[in-house]
């Protein structure tokens, strides 16, 4: 009885050691089978995913790097476009401190110093009269020099072209003035010299919307003649050189008025012509 609850036993034994590792055996199969397909699929999709976030990584990089380059064109684009527009402006304001409009602003300020030195001293004392004339002279020889130098080395500033005309008429009525007030020149004189040049500043401004009028050699020739003329009166002359100073000052009187006349025609012309190419132009518009 003993052996055979002990082999039944030993069966039963056995067959409880053998189920467990079957079972087992036959559970493990499949994961022995699946595991390594598994795995093999996880690497791979982890490889993937690894790839596939470095490739974005690398194009928002890109696409950050990109964005930041563009931002910092543009940054740098709109500095340098500041900067160009600042320098540009810096330029402009500077040009108008140069030589021409130098010389301009030092006839202006001649003006003043002029009038003092004409009536120092009651106005008929020789030496103070010669002090005014070198003042007068100064302010006559920039008028020379500083329109050429403008032309000539592209110094023409809005500036200038307001000025340099105001200084000429300045200085030269002044001088007129002071002399008329002394008694050394007929008022009359004083009178047709200031309206002609005035007369003519005004008519410039009137025809200017059909053109400009230009400078006449004659105009230029009255300009010379009126001021060797005015600078021989502020000198205090006396004999021959006193007697030819009033044959200079006649010469420019002549000249003033013809000159006057001829800029009053060319502005007449100018008028007409400026009249009748808008009413063509009006007409090939409506046609």
């Amino acid at each position: 009885m003993t052996g055979v609850p002990a082999s039944a036993a030993g069966g039963s034994s056995s067959a409880r050691r053998a189920g467990p590792r079957g079972t087992s055996g036959a559970a493990q199969e499949p994961v022995g089978r699946t595991n390594p397909g598994s795995a093999v699929e996880r690497v791979a999709a982890e490889r993937a995913a690894t790839d596939q976030g470095t490739t974005e990584q690398g194009t928002t990089g890109r696409g950050s790097a990109e964005r930041g380059s563009a931002e910092r064109g543009s940054t740098e684009g709109g500095a340098a476009g500041r900067g160009g527009k600042i320098a540009a402006a810096a330029v402009n304001q500077a040009s108008v401190w140069n030589v021409a409009n130098l010389l301009t602003m030092l006839r202006l300020l001649l003006v003043p110093a002029f009038v003092a030195l004409m009536l120092g001293n009651g106005g008929y004392d020789p030496a103070w009269r010669s002090f005014a004339w070198a003042a007068f002279a100064i302010a006559m020889i920039t008028d020379l020099f500083d329109g050429h130098l403008a032309r000539t080395y592209n110094l023409v500033t809005d500036f200038g072209k307001i000025a340099d005309p105001i200084a000429d008429k300045a200085i030269m009525g002044a001088a007129l003035v002071c002399l008329s007030a002394l008694g050394d020149l007929p008022w009359w004189v004083t009178a047709v010299i200031l309206g002609r040049e005035l007369g003519i500043t005004v008519l410039r401004f009137v025809v200017i919307r059909y053109g400009v009028i230009p400078a006449s050699r004659g105009g230029k020739l009255k300009t010379l003649t009126q001021g060797i003329a005015v600078g021989m009166y502020v000198l205090a002359l006396t004999g021959p050189l006193a007697t030819l100073r009033f044959w200079v000052m006649a010469a420019a009187v002549v000249l003033t008025v013809a000159t006057g006349l001829d800029y009053v025609k060319q502005a007449i012309v100018l008028r007409r012509r400026g009249i009748a190419e808008r009413r063509a132009a009006l007409k090939e518009t409506e046609a």
